[in-house]
């Protein structure tokens, strides 16, 4: 298969994306805790221009900080969880597949990452496992730009961080494919006129990609 004519990036969420998504351990760690499932959705879903997800995503806040706001935050939904017991479960699993069809991408076009993330040794690829495992390693380095939201001090779903994105790979958004797995980022991507696919699963998203890029991404590979 060739590459499809116009377009000319690939944009990249990070952690959901290349990693598994840390939705999977929260919702973890709630059964253990006895608390409802998808808690730690509503909580960062309430407010989220100002809660403490945002100001940490936006480094507003320290670690201390957010472990207290998200406490007062799940109080007030009647489900006290401190954001302490939260921030070890951000990191997950490493995606071959994806990485393998990002250095695909990379052959044929400009590829950037836009990650909300935190400053915090629980980050995608700050804690032991997933240094062992060399995520942020063998991904980071892959990509022509990189915009944090803890270094830029704007977070996605702000339609000025995919902006930013833009004039750094210097391609216009009808020229970019943008891909995350939380369906309130795709929405400001494609209303820029990117190509935007939500990721639920690997299989799903390499289908869907293939369709966007012109591009062929294998099968799983047998063990």
């Amino acid at each position: 298969m060739s590459a499809k004519a116009g377009i000319e990036a690939v944009i990249w969420d990070f952690g959901g994306v290349f990693t598994s998504s840390p939705f999977e351990a929260f919702n973890r760690l709630e059964a253990e805790k006895g608390l409802p499932k998808d808690l730690i959705r509503k909580v960062n879903a309430t407010n989220p221009d100002t809660n403490a997800w945002a100001l940490f995503e936006r480094n507003e806040i320290d670690p201390a900080g957010f472990d207290r706001l998200f406490l007062e935050e799940s109080t007030a939904l009647g489900h006290p969880l401190r954001g302490a017991e939260v921030l070890p479960k951000l990191s997950g699993e490493l995606r071959p597949r994806m990485v393998e069809a990002l250095k695909t991408c990379k052959a044929h076009f400009k590829v950037g990452c836009i990650t909300n993330n935190v400053v915090s040794m629980h980050s995608p690829g700050q804690d032991e496992s997933q240094r062992g495992a060399g995520a942020m390693g063998q991904v980071m380095p892959l990509f022509d730009a990189i915009i944090e939201s803890s270094k830029a001090g704007v977070r996605k779903p702000d339609p000025r961080i995919y902006q930013m994105m833009c004039e750094l790979l210097a391609v216009a958004p009808a020229n970019c494919v943008y891909l995350d797995d939380l369906g309130i980022n795709c929405k400001p991507a494609a209303a820029l006129g990117m190509t935007a696919i939500k990721v639920v699963d690997v299989d799903q998203t390499l289908a869907d990609l293939a369709r966007a890029t012109g591009l062929s991404f294998g099968a799983e590979p047998v063990a």
